[in-house]
């Protein structure tokens, strides 16, 4: 039975189908999970894209070329860590992927690749599905292929919502481990990093995700069945706790700024928000995610993925989920690396 899973990220928006699929199938084995993701060698590829984009925007290089790709592997983690899949990730830079995806196999000792196959060109214009077939003929190595396809508007919906999870929760590891670290070595934690990560909390999951859930999700569930009724009740209620519990963490961090708060206390209460929204996201993901998918209508998951799609929002104005896409790569990034304990 296999054992320990190398499992190839791309950059498209069909990764965070990929990662569901491998993470489900590690727990079914008792599995352990190594996630990768091959970056090119910016030197030798791309006829000079990215020193362009370096030149001529160094913040959009970091953005695209570096802090994109630690958020990717972050928010994979975080979909392991919710289903009890131990993990690690790593980033490699090559510039043929499928020899650095053969290598890492070897080297991290992994008995399975398991691997998308979607034919579809990446930012770097690398095409995974040739890639999956360089592997296939070439690694000696067990090879599992998870053949992808454009998927419908519930999937795409689904896999909105998922990841908007993931990213809420590969915030609070990430700050969980800040604190931890910090109090290990009884450093102080960076004010500015505590800051954008309770900024992160309050304006993107409180105030943008959790509504578009009641407004759509929540709202055509209980418009086609009663049957989880009970359960959208709680869930909603949970939202607004969780108003609450964002209002007192944000006093809570500028108080500790001041010195008013000791770093104990910001970490009972960022702890307690933690479990409190990790059980909140299992209940939806776990209960209402597989109870839309049996009663929901196609016109309704149109709706739902329009709604969970849409950069703008009349409440922020802007290129909302751009900017909130930033501020997570950039918190995952200036975190602690927790591959490094």
């Amino acid at each position: 039975m296999y054992r320990h899973l190398l499992v190839p990220l791309d950059d498209t928006d069909l990764a965070v189908e990929t990662v569901g699929r491998a993470v489900e199938f590690a727990r079914t084995l008792g599995a352990r999970v190594s996630f990768l993701h091959v970056q090119p060698d910016q030197a030798a590829s791309l006829r000079g894209e990215a020193d362009a984009v370096r030149l001529t925007s160094p913040a959009e290089y970091l953005h695209a070329f570096e802090d994109c790709t630690r958020a990717l592997l972050s928010k994979a983690e975080s979909a392991a860590r919710a289903l009890g899949v131990p993990c690690a990730s790593q980033i490699r830079t090559g510039r043929t992927p499928h020899d650095e995806i053969i290598s890492a196999a070897r080297e991290t000792a992994c008995d399975l690749i398991f691997m998308a196959s979607h034919g579809r060109s990446t930012r770097f214009g690398m095409v995974f599905g040739s890639e999956t077939l360089k592997v296939l003929m070439e690694s000696g190595l067990p090879v599992l292929v998870s053949a992808m396809s454009d998927p419908d508007d519930s999937i795409q919906a689904i896999n909105l919502i998922r990841d908007e999870h993931r990213s809420l929760s590969a915030v609070l590891h990430a700050w969980r481990h800040l604190i931890e670290t910090a109090t290990r070595n009884n450093e102080p934690t960076d004010p500015t990093l505590m800051r954008a990560m309770v900024r992160y909390i309050a304006t993107f999951p409180a105030a943008l995700h959790h509504p578009k859930e009641d407004d759509y999700l929540f709202r055509l569930l209980r418009k086609r069945t009663s049957i989880v009724n009970a359960e959208l009740d709680e869930l909603e209620c949970q939202h607004e706790r969780d108003r609450e519990l964002v209002d007192a963490l944000v006093a809570l961090v500028e108080r500790h700024a001041r010195g008013k708060a000791t770093l104990r206390e910001v970490a009972a209460a960022v702890e307690h928000y933690a479990i409190f929204m990790w059980e909140h996201l299992g209940r939806e993901e776990g209960v209402i995610l597989p109870a839309a998918r049996r009663h929901l209508t196609e016109a309704d998951w149109r709706e739902i993925h329009a709604a969970f799609a849409g950069n703008n929002d009349p409440r922020f104005g802007g290129d909302t989920e751009a900017s909130f896409t930033r501020l997570f790569a950039r918190i995952v990034n200036l975190a602690p690396d927790e591959s490094n304990r």
